[in-house]
């Protein structure tokens, strides 16, 4: 990994690296400032803290699942660095929305400005759809085949880092604070890419296909009949699935199990995330820079068995008192603060270690001119996944399941994903990542 650190010298890394960092972090800045207000501001009923999480998690998905596949075939077919430079001017009017809604509700009208909110997260999810299959596809572009999983690992850990602070930042600053950064961190971020290096079509032109739904199904089915895709795009979906159950969970489990206030709840999300980024980098330590999913399957029944852990300190905690929120310092004096926090970066570490080699089968298993458009379906079926785990959070929300026994749920999934990325590691060993397929159409 200290070699890979090298790439963050060079300016086909850096600004690419640059520009991630800050969206992501910017990203999580406003969804988080929204859901604590939210959380511990507007509702105070356990059931729609997680239906309105679920909601909020949803809306920031759909994009994905329509527009991924245009999102592909333009990342294919156009420079792009040139799509950067447009996406991220468009974040800076998205970031107005959002900072308004977060300023009106500050205002005493939670209602309109949660409407304005919500409004952005749908724009996010718009503009990370079209930026997504970038910043993955761009590596094989601009590095060597050599440095393509080192600096996968980078934009995961880079990613994860920022979602940290990001989420951090959130549970500290005012919600005017919050507004006023969205909007500065978007100048910059449109600043950092436009100092992208060119990354021109390298295939043939692509004629375009605007149904979302036609060009979807055409990009899974060109995909998808090669296995190792297959089953990458698969253990990718169900581990994002797993994400967005417990990212919906943690703010009411926080609040309502922990009885801890929204500086502990940012900070117990930023956990994970630096968990991740551990995570990413431990992998690429321990594969040496082959691109192997030998370790996943064992990554992620850990990762299931920490989460089940979890579940049971989560059981017994000491509440604060009726009416009371533990802050951080009552938090962390707590006699379980410790395992619990210890327990979920265990559950992080071992996800980045089981993700982080699955999306370098995606940028390396196809050619070049085909990564935007294999990142892209990996996208559609990411979403329709983590759309269906946000509906079921409502609905076992609904039946009265508490956020400590939903746990249970996502263990259950940890062995899935395990036999998936079992099945993949079977299907191809590190030698048949030179036998690149071909997409189909």
């Amino acid at each position: 990994m200290l070699n890979a650190l090298g790439l963050l010298k060079q300016r086909r890394f850096l600004p690419l690296f640059t520009t991630q960092f800050l969206g992501a972090f910017n990203d999580n800045l406003f969804k988080t400032s929204m859901v604590l207000f939210a959380t511990y501001a507007v509702f105070n009923d356990p059931k729609m803290e997680a239906n309105f999480n679920a909601l909020a998690t949803g809306l920031g998905i759909l994009p994905f699942f329509l527009l991924s596949a245009l999102a592909g075939q333009l990342a294919d077919s156009h420079d792009k660095a040139r799509i950067i430079r447009i996406v991220k001017t468009v974040e800076i009017g998205i970031m107005l929305l959002g900072a308004t809604g977060l300023m009106v509700a500050r205002a005493g009208h939670p209602s309109l400005g949660i409407g304005l909110m919500l409004g952005a997260v749908l724009c996010l999810g718009v503009h990370s759809t079209f930026f997504g299959p970038i910043k993955y596809a761009i590596l094989p572009q601009h590095l060597k085949p050599c440095d393509v999983l080192g600096g996968t690992g980078l934009v995961e850990a880079g990613t994860y880092l920022a979602i940290l602070l990001g989420t951090v930042t959130a549970g500290w600053i005012p919600i005017e604070g919050a507004a006023a950064s969205v909007l500065i961190v978007a100048l910059v971020g449109w600043f950092a890419g436009r100092q992208v290096p060119p990354a021109p079509r390298e295939g043939p032109p692509l004629k375009l296909d605007y149904n979302p739904f036609t060009a979807s199904w055409r990009l899974i089915s060109a995909t998808l009949h090669i296995p190792r895709l297959f089953l990458a795009i698969v253990a990718i979906s169900f581990f994002w699935t797993i994400g967005a159950v417990l990212i919906i969970v943690f703010p009411p489990l926080v609040k309502n199990v922990l009885t801890a206030d929204e500086r502990v709840a940012s900070f117990v999300i930023a956990v994970f995330s630096v968990g991740v980024a551990i995570g990413s980098v431990v992998i690429n330590s321990m594969l040496r820079g082959r691109i192997s999913a030998k370790f996943s399957p064992a990554s992620v029944i850990a990762m299931g068995g920490f989460v089940v852990l979890f579940s049971f300190l989560a059981r017994t905690w000491t509440p604060a008192p009726p009416g009371h929120f533990y802050d951080w310092a009552g938090f962390i004096h707590q006699p379980g603060a410790i395992p619990v926090l210890a327990t979920l970066l265990a559950i992080a570490i071992t996800g980045g270690m089981f993700v982080v080699p699955l999306y370098a089968f995606l940028t390396t298993t196809v050619e070049k001119d085909q990564t935007a458009r294999t990142v892209a379906a990996n996208n559609v079926v990411n979403s329709g996944a983590m759309t269906i785990g946000s509906i079921l959070v409502i609905g076992i929300t609904a039946m009265g399941v508490t956020p400590e026994d939903m746990l249970f749920l996502v263990a259950a999934m940890c062995l899935v994903s395990a036999w998936l990325a079992q099945k993949l590691h079977r299907a191809c060993d590190d030698e048949a990542i030179g036998c690149l397929p071909t997409l189909r159409g």
